[in-house]
């Protein structure tokens, strides 16, 4: 890191960190992040998993995960995370009205990151799942600034125009010293329900070339699918509402190969 920059600082009880970004918006980035947190849950019961929803103009996190409500505090005036299907979550959601926009500058956003991240009693978690706001801009910077990351996940379309971006924001955690764990190729393939005729709507394996490119690896695809949306939209992720669909499965297998990697690139 170089000089002047905050020194990083690991978060009280955390043993490990795991962002998850995109380089833009839509492509199912908070999706895949619920998802990926309860996934390192089914797939292995003994591990603790947090999420905090670091998009603080666009916070998902409370709807995916079915929350309302505000935080009760600890007699340190800690914030007490809402828990559903066994994840604690943390989110500016939980803060502000549904509706009411967030109107602030950059230093009003990283005070609000600095108190998502340090003002809460996360207890003691393997894992804390950071959805990431989608770009590579002030958030995105002073998280990796001031907490050590043991890994980035970057979620992706098939499409072009969102290869570019993703390939962006697998380089900003690059130049930040931030291990890129590989790429998730969401929205991969759409099967109708009728004939079971599949179609690559966004394109076919560009997320797979885009890792190639990079020389990371590619953690899995997940379909582009019904059962997915309508899931997500009722607070009810499809891991734990439909885990026995083939869904449910890509995204355990995500979180497999998300736990292999961070085994390869710890020092």
């Amino acid at each position: 890191m170089t000089k002047g920059l905050p020194r990083q600082k690991p978060i009280a009880g955390i043993k490990q960190v795991i962002v998850v970004a995109s380089g833009k918006g839509g492509v199912g980035k908070s999706t895949t992040a619920v998802n990926l947190a309860l996934g390192l849950t089914a797939n292995d019961p003994s591990k603790s998993v947090g999420m905090l929803d670091a998009d603080v103009y666009g916070p998902s996190i409370p709807k995916l995960m079915n929350l309302k409500g505000n935080p009760e505090l600890t007699d340190n005036n800690l914030m007490i995370p809402l828990t559903n299907y066994g994840i604690p979550c943390m989110s500016m959601g939980f803060l502000v009205d549904d509706v009411a926009p967030i109107v602030w500058r950059g230093l009003m956003v990283m005070s609000a990151i600095e108190k998502l991240l340090r003002q809460v009693d996360w207890g003691s978690l393997d894992y804390l799942v950071v959805d990431m706001p989608p770009g590579t801009g002030d958030v995105q910077l002073s998280i990796t600034q001031n907490i050590p990351i043991a890994g980035a996940v970057i979620v992706s379309t098939p499409q072009d125009i969102a290869l570019m971006d993703a390939r962006r924001g697998a380089e900003m955690f690059k130049k930040v010293n931030v291990p890129v764990l590989g790429l998730v190729q969401n929205m991969s393939v759409f099967q109708c329900p009728n004939c079971n005729h599949q179609t690559h709507i966004f394109g076919s394996d560009g997320a797979r070339q885009l890792a190639e490119t990079l020389g990371v690896k590619l953690l899995g695809d997940v379909p582009l699918h019904l059962n997915i949306r309508e899931t997500s939209d009722r607070g009810k992720p499809v891991v734990v509402s439909s885990p026995d669909s083939p869904e449910a499965e890509a995204y355990r297998k995500v979180a497999s190969a998300v736990v292999q990697r961070l085994k390869e690139v710890r020092p």
